[in-house]
Order: structure tokens, then sequence, then C-alpha cells
């Protein structure tokens, strides 16, 4: 398995360190190209110009962390439905215990939020944990094992929700003893 490493902010700033010290090279050299009138002038004003995009972006890189946190106990996820406002469901697997589930609601509180979601209303985002069971052949059923409800207008909330419904963990895991 190949190992990827995420840049840190540290080295984005010396990426745009490096990026712009050539920016302002390249931009000497067409200052250099439109006094003396070569034919290639505003094809280097165009190529200074996305390294200066280029150079920004980097800049702002060095400033925020790309990583985001994971909590321990959370198991992977995936977002099965999201209105873009305040409604959001996960699925997870149907082996998850109430520790791990109480972490993965934080994790998907974390990762969801956005102060670009739209609210009618009160501000506040819920998201709800399912999971499938399948009681006989051909017959689906989606089982909500709790939810997390979080303010879109902090990142760091300190009202969080979470509720687990022990009924349905409880009617998974014997479902899925007994399967």
């Amino acid at each position: 398995m190949l190992a990827v490493t995420i840049p840190t902010p540290a080295e984005f700033a010396q990426a745009a360190r490096w990026l712009g010290g050539l920016t302002l090279f390249i931009g000497v050299v067409t200052a250099v190209a439109f006094i003396a009138q070569w034919g290639i002038r505003f094809r280097l004003v165009g190529i200074t110009a996305f390294m200066l995009v280029l150079t920004g972006g980097l800049f702002a890189l060095g400033l925020t962390p790309v990583t985001r946190t994971v909590l321990p106990d959370a198991v992977r996820y995936t977002t099965v439905y999201d209105n873009g406002g305040t409604q959001a469901v996960i699925a997870v697997p149907r082996d998850i215990t109430p520790t791990q589930l109480h972490a993965t609601l934080q994790q998907a509180a974390n990762d969801l939020f956005s102060y670009g979601r739209l609210a009618k209303g009160e501000p506040v985002l819920t998201i709800r944990a399912r999971t499938l069971l399948h009681p006989e052949p051909g017959v689906t059923e989606p089982v909500y094992l709790g939810y997390v409800r979080r303010s879109l207008r902090q990142r760091e909330d300190p009202a969080m929700v979470i509720e687990l419904d022990t009924q349905a963990l409880a009617r998974v895991a014997a479902n899925h003893s007994g399967s």
C-alpha cells in the first residue's frame, strides 16, 4: 500500500516562498520583454498572472491546516442524504457499538459543518445515523440509531446534543448476531 503524507502548513508556506521568488523573476522578465518589445511579451503576462494565482493559493494553504480531526472510536460512515441545509443522514455499519456510534456522530457533526449551509427558522443541523436490516429475503428496512443536533453558526458548539436510540441499537445487535 502506498503511504500518502499530507503537506503541513509550513511546507505550503515554504513552497509559496519559492514560487513567489520565481514569480518575481518571471515578472522582471515580463517587464524586460515589454521594454525590448519581444514577441512573447503578452504570453509572459499570462504566465506571470497564473503564477501569481498559484502563489496566492499556496500562501493561503500555508495559513490554514488542510487536515481534519479524526476522533478515536469513530467508524467510517457514508453520507446518504444531505439537503445542504439543516438535514443530513449518514449510513453506519450494522455491527457498530454505542461508543462507536457516539464518536461517529460527533465526527459527522464536525465533518458536515459549514458556514455555507442554509437554514429557514432555527439554525440547527440535524444528522441522523442509520443502518439497514434485512428482516426477510427481498426486504430492506432502514433503522435509525441516533442523531446529533448542532448549531449552524458556531464551529465549536458547546450545546451539541447527541441522542442514541438504545432500542434500535439492541434490535440491530440481536439481528446482527442472529445472521
